[in-house]
């Protein structure tokens, strides 16, 4: 593991296969009577949030907490970012605190890999979300719902995506979901598809590791997982398809899609879900639907990625196992 965690790119295969694992050690801390560990006791975490979230930070602060770290939380409004501080001060001010990690959700694309190496703070940094760039936690937690799903909780254990066929369906263009997933199951052997409207797929896609799709019925029989993306209208400056109507019947997952999908296949949703949509009530209700599986899944993932930050690179499962048995 290095010492920050910006893209899921910079992960190797070694690394992902880590965190997944000590995510499964960390999701029996919650079946627990004491949700808690004692392993970052006396260090301090700030989720520094300058864009609205609720899954996400509230999923980091639970993982925090869970072990036994100290949490501040930063929301950039009410805060002096509305007046106008810089994000170099905002972190000189933190780095003056002595914090030891930094979660950070941004909407500049960039921020906080600029914050990692800037030289402002010395502390490990974490990417919550950067504008439409990368959101390496999600795609951890989306890898890890998969393998438990699609290879089975203990025979999943040191094993990775080979093989599995991956379809992620919606606004990629403006989605750092996408891109992040499409690097790590890519990293982990999944084939990935992207199914889009032309409008909304990004420039050189071509160059991205993935097939690319406009016609979603032709991808979803293939499918051991389909994603859904919800369409990013606060991203948008521009009509991007002609009505929403259209969009859901081009693009939509509903109870006939879902029906031409393998039995065994999933669907998922980073959230949140626009029903009606991108997706039906009768889909997301489905027991097909991962999405709350996703949200627990994320507080896991997250325990296991500051752990690995902060608690050392030592074989971290055994670590995590000993840690709770005391």
């Amino acid at each position: 593991m290095q010492r920050h965690l910006i893209s899921a790119a910079d992960l190797t295969r070694d690394d992902a296969v880590l965190i997944l694992d000590t995510a499964e050690e960390m999701a029996r801390v919650a079946d627990r009577p004491i949700k808690k560990l004692p392993t970052l006791r006396g260090r301090t975490i700030v989720n520094l949030f300058f864009e609205d979230s609720t899954r996400t930070r509230i999923s980091f602060e639970a993982a925090e907490k869970r072990l036994s770290a100290d949490v501040i939380n930063f929301s950039a409004k009410g805060s002096s970012v509305s007046k106008g501080e810089s994000l170099k001060d905002t972190a000189q001010t933190l780095e003056a605190m002595g914090v030891d990690a930094v979660v950070i959700r941004h909407g500049a694309s960039g921020a906080p890999y600029r914050l990692a190496t800037s030289g402002w703070i010395d502390a490990a940094v974490v990417n919550a979300g950067d504008g439409t760039h990368q959101h390496p936690t999600q795609a951890l937690l989306d890898a890890f719902t998969m393998r438990r799903r699609l290879v089975g909780r203990d025979a999943g254990l040191g094993q990775d995506l080979s093989g599995k066929r991956i379809t992620i369906v919606g606004d990629v263009l403006h989605s750092r979901v996408a891109r992040s997933n499409v690097d790590l199951l890519h990293t982990l052997g999944a084939e990935v598809t992207l199914v889009a409207p032309p409008t909304l797929v990004p420039v050189g896609i071509e160059t991205w590791p993935c097939a690319v799709s406009y016609d979603l019925d032709s991808t979803l029989p293939k499918s051991d997982a389909v994603m859904m993306l919800r369409v990013q209208r606060e991203r948008m400056n521009a009509a991007f398809f002609p009505t929403e109507r259209e969009y859901s019947r081009r693009y939509g997952l509903d109870g006939d899609r879902m029906a031409r999908m393998p039995e065994h296949a999933i669907v998922m949703h980073p959230g949140p879900m626009v029903r009606g949509m991108e997706i039906t009530a009768e889909v997301a209700d489905s027991e097909r639907c991962t999405v709350v599986e996703q949200v627990a899944n994320g507080v896991s993932i997250r325990m296991a990625v500051l752990y690995l930050l902060l608690g050392g690179n030592e074989p971290a499962v055994s670590h995590a196992r000993t840690t709770e048995e005391k």
